[in-house]
């Protein structure tokens, strides 16, 4: 069972492995005739550590065309908004950055789309061609914005995504953050999300451009305000609607969120395991049964007394590792990593139980001292 399951995933799951294929920093841009403008949205709540290299990043894009930045601020008690405005001016674009206050969070919304909301708003009255939704703790290389707009108009597309780079400097970032892109890529295979003809959707919250057009079919924000994966559930309602969808990688913009600690990379999967189960126990006991299939038992029977088994199991681990190591390669760590993809998919296990069980306490989703999974009756 486990090497069929390995046989499939390597070789009919839309390559997702296969990582090279949508690597946005190997594509070739094509200059445009003409650059539409572009208004960047940036939610952020309490982010004093990292939003005034994130907005010194943005204001330093080589964009040929009408390019300004947008900062949702939503209830910062740091000094964001401030230190916002203060990189603005040190960098010499205080009139090409707005710094907006998010009302009060209102019933049914979580607090990232309500600040995102608020920046659209704001933002739409200047009516951007596109917006660039972009979080506060990450620092785009300059080239970024122009690369996805050449990419987002040359293939017509209504929705373009980079996952940017994490840190890998901790130990446990080392052991636990590639298996984190691999197992979103298994979940969401990009040449699957880029299919027309395919229902798979999905994208990386930390850097989407979205067509102002699409974002208007589909009734704004508000279509998916409840949402905990609010990226995914974006790329889904736009794809529904009949738009092109793409998601690609990028080494050039990073991830300025540490992880020095087991526990907070915990935590972070926990937050919204569960609400990829839609909430449902037996998706839960089905996902356990399966990871444990799936990366355990390979390694199980290799201890078997019957000689097939281990040679099964042997196989099994192997196509494994093997489809493992471009991501491994990607992060430029050691392929000794590579085989101990089975300690991070127990590790995995254990944060989507407990994500669960906070559920089930009534502190599901909890994100900067927000519970934003609907609580069970």
């Amino acid at each position: 069972m486990s090497l069929a399951i390995w046989i499939y995933l390597v070789f009919a799951r839309g390559w997702f492995w296969r990582l090279r294929a949508f690597d946005n920093d190997q594509t070739i841009v094509v200059p445009l005739n003409r650059w539409p403008r572009i208004i960047a949205v940036v939610p952020a709540r309490n982010e004093a550590e990292t939003i005034a290299r994130a907005v010194a990043a943005l204001v330093l894009q080589d964009y040929p065309g009408e390019f300004s930045i947008v900062v949702g601020d939503d209830h910062s008690e740091d000094g964001t908004a401030e230190l916002a405005r203060r990189a603005g001016a040190e960098c010499g674009s205080s009139e090409r950055i707005s710094v907006h206050a998010a009302a009060p969070l209102p019933a049914g919304w979580t607090g990232k789309l309500w600040a995102l909301n608020e920046g659209v708003t704001q933002a739409a009255k200047d009516a951007p061609e596109f917006y660039w939704f972009t979080d506060a703790d990450v620092v785009h290389a300059p080239d970024t914005l122009r690369r996805l707009v050449a990419r987002a108009e040359s293939s017509k597309l209504d929705l373009a995504s980079l996952m940017v780079m994490l840190q890998t400097r901790t130990l446990p970032e080392r052991a636990l953050i590639p298996p984190f892109l691999y197992f979103f890529l298994k979940l969401y295979p990009p040449s699957w999300i880029a299919d027309t003809d395919a229902r798979t959707a999905g994208a990386a919250g930390g850097c989407i451009l979205l067509r102002r057009s699409a974002l208007e079919r589909i009734g704004g924000l508000a279509r998916i305000r409840g949402e905990v994966i609010d990226d995914c559930a974006l790329a889904r309602a736009v794809k529904k609607s009949g738009g092109r969808v793409w998601m690609g990688l990028t080494r050039m913009s990073v991830s300025l969120r540490a992880y020095g600690s087991f526990g907070e990379i915990r935590d972070m999967v926990a937050r919204t395991a569960f609400t990829q189960l839609r909430y449902s126990a037996p998706a839960l006991l089905g996902t356990l049964v399966g990871m444990f299939f799936t990366y355990i038992a390979p390694v199980v029977v290799l201890f078997a007394r019957d000689s097939i088994a281990r040679i099964l199991g042997a196989a099994a681990w192997t196509l494994m590792s093997m489809s493992f190591l471009p991501t491994v390669r990607f992060y430029r760590l050691s392929p000794f990593w590579a085989p101990l993809l089975p300690l991070a998919a127990t590790f995995y296990s254990h944060a989507t139980w407990l994500s669960a069980v906070r559920y089930w306490h009534g502190h599901g989703g909890e994100w900067k001292g927000r519970t934003q999974a609907p609580r069970t009756a």
